[in-house]
């Protein structure tokens, strides 16, 4: 578990980044703001802030705010309790995002793999999302995203947001929020 003096700089500093941007939320929206850097303990590098405006059993919305260079680590949304597995839209509201899934390897990848989780990154098929791009990736979809060296803001849009049955390749990371 993250110390709460990190939690609250993180939430300060993603709630500076949306304002930034311009995307106005509200003083309770920025306090329950999540911030996981997944169990890891290496929130600058691996980790992701997330400000879920609506999840019911239909839909979800959120805003993932990834600081500079900081990676969402590979995983997967697969069926579970008899749902189909979480589909989601990916859409850069702010900065550059890297995002990796199966397909033909990339050469020059742009992302930076977290030193010590090589072997646990398996997709290298890069789409660069520039403010304004989007992409859909269809459920049960191995991925994982990076931002570029000035952070960025995606909002994301899904069908039900099911956190705790995310399967990530790093046997390490366990998603509660």
């Amino acid at each position: 578990m993250l110390p709460e003096d990190v939690v609250r700089k993180s939430r300060d500093r993603a709630a500076r980044m949306l304002e930034s941007a311009g995307i106005v939320i509200t003083i309770e929206e920025a306090a329950g703001m999540e911030v996981t850097d997944l169990g890891l303990g290496r929130i600058d590098e691996t980790g992701v802030q997330i400000l879920v405006y609506v999840n019911t059993d239909r839909y979800c919305a959120k805003e993932l705010i990834l600081f500079s260079r900081q990676t969402c680590p590979e995983h997967r949304h697969p069926p579970a309790n008899g749902r189909p597995g979480k589909q989601e839209t990916f859409r850069v509201r702010w900065g550059k995002v890297w995002l990796y899934v199966p397909g033909e390897p990339t050469d020059h990848m742009n992302a930076h793999i977290p030193e010590g989780d090589e072997d646990c990154y398996t997709v290298f098929h890069e789409i660069e999302l520039l403010p304004g791009m989007q992409y859909t990736l269809p459920p049960d979809t191995l991925h994982w995203f990076q931002a570029g060296e000035e952070g960025a803001i995606v909002s994301e849009f899904s069908s039900t947001s099911h956190d705790e049955t995310d399967v990530f390749t790093d046997s390490r990371i366990k998603r509660v929020p």
